[in-house]
């Protein structure tokens, strides 16, 4: 079955993109602005987690009260994230209330009131987004991990740094929002049941009016760290570990998930059954696939216990080492049919795709179709893994642990 994506480009830069979805009665929107955590100026990182929470607390003719209770009335199912490169703000909904979302979520980026009044309050929010990771080392220790792993400043927290937000000002974040909500660097992507030329006309009225800023970029600066020990009294040791890979937009894209797969794909992948299962090293483990558009790596988690910790270690390296020894027809057949289920289970939901069409649009400037995703990870072979390892092999790791003592990294 052919899969449509509608394009249409702004005047002003800003990029709109649409996938309709056949059988479905909702839709789902994702507004992608230029204020990931990477492209903020020094000193304030969580100035996005901050706007992100002050931006709806009251925007064009609403305060904040009115506003919640018109988004809450159109049953939306509301998402924001601050990544590296974007501040992503969006919904899911019922097709019917597209318009009228649309209408709010502009107003919100063209016209919040950002109060002074409503500032504490969102800077809170935004401090205690950090505050509780105490309580989840485990997401903790990956924030660390890809801060070590990525030069500065595409390795920036995306949930912020304590000491920076409390130093941020009302004033200051206002600065941002003025010059980092560019038009002309955003990208807004729909998914599901909609009129592409009903949407275009009313992106036109809300934002053609709206001039472009000048670009901006971030600029990688090499910063290599071997191994960081973040120091924790608890009962258990949680490590990261990150070693180098191809980018999203690299031929060899398809070749790194399936070998990422291979590894930790599942019960029968092989860092669950050599770590865990075959040792009874950790009682967590997972690997997977993370992609700036600038740089790229393969990161890995286990949770597990002092004693066992130096071991565990140990055997994830070997293992991701051993990989280039080999893999078999089996493995890699059972990691290409995991990865094309993902990506089906992807086609069906609204949010899930309009996610991705606008992520595949930022990486490489056009939209991948299912049906293309599909056809490279079935044409990945034992012969082309293997190639692909040759050429970039599994070797120099960056590691994070936290946990009561160090570890030893070779």
């Amino acid at each position: 079955m052919a899969q449509e994506t509608d394009k249409h480009v702004l005047n002003n830069g800003m990029v709109l993109l649409g996938e309709p979805m056949a059988g479905v009665e909702s839709v789902a929107f994702d507004f992608m602005l230029p204020a990931g955590a990477a492209l903020l100026p020094e000193g304030v990182c969580g100035a996005a987690n901050i706007a992100a929470d002050w931006m709806f607390r009251g925007a064009g003719s609403r305060d904040s009260r009115a506003l919640g209770d018109a988004l809450d009335g159109l049953g939306l199912h509301r998402c924001d994230a601050v990544g590296s490169s974007h501040l992503a703000v969006g919904a899911a909904l019922e097709s019917s209330n597209l318009s009228a979302a649309l209408a709010l979520y502009a107003d919100t980026i063209v016209a919040p009131h950002l109060d002074d009044e409503q500032f504490a309050l969102a800077q809170q929010l935004a401090l205690e987004g950090i505050l509780a990771l105490a309580d989840e080392p485990r997401q903790n220790v990956m924030l660390e991990l890809r801060k070590r792993f990525y030069p500065a400043p595409l390795g920036r927290s995306t949930v912020g740094e304590i000491e920076e937000l409390e130093r941020l000002t009302a004033e200051r974040v206002r600065e941002i929002v003025k010059t980092h909500f560019n038009v002309s660097q955003t990208i807004v992507a729909v998914a599901g049941k909609y009129d592409f030329e009903r949407v275009c006309r009313q992106i036109e009225e809300a934002f053609g009016g709206c001039e472009g800023l000048p670009v901006n970029g971030a600029a990688p600066e090499a910063k290599p760290s071997r191994y960081t020990h973040i120091p924790n009294e608890g009962a258990q040791v949680h490590i990261g570990a990150m070693t180098k890979a191809v980018k999203f937009s690299d031929e060899d894209y398809y070749n790194v998930r399936v070998a990422t797969s291979v590894l930790s794909g599942g019960m029968s992948a092989r860092l669950f059954t050599e770590v865990r299962e075959k040792r009874g090293l950790c009682y967590a483990i997972g690997a997977r696939y993370h992609s700036l558009k600038e740089a790229a790596g393969v990161m890995c988690y286990a949770g597990t216990t002092p004693e066992k910790a130096q071991e565990t270690l140990d055997v994830i390296v070997a293992e991701f080492r051993r990989l280039g020894e080999g893999v078999s027809a089996e493995e890699v057949e059972r990691a290409k049919v995991g990865l094309k289920s993902s990506v089906i289970m992807q086609s069906e939901s609204s949010s899930s795709r309009a996610g991705a069409i606008g992520g595949d649009y930022h990486m490489l400037g056009r939209v991948r179709s299912l049906d293309e995703v599909k056809a490279r990870i079935e044409a990945t072979s034992v012969e082309s893994i293997l190639g692909f390892l040759e050429r970039n092999p599994f070797e120099d790791f960056t590691v994070v642990t936290i946990g009561p003592r160090e570890i030893r990294v070779e």
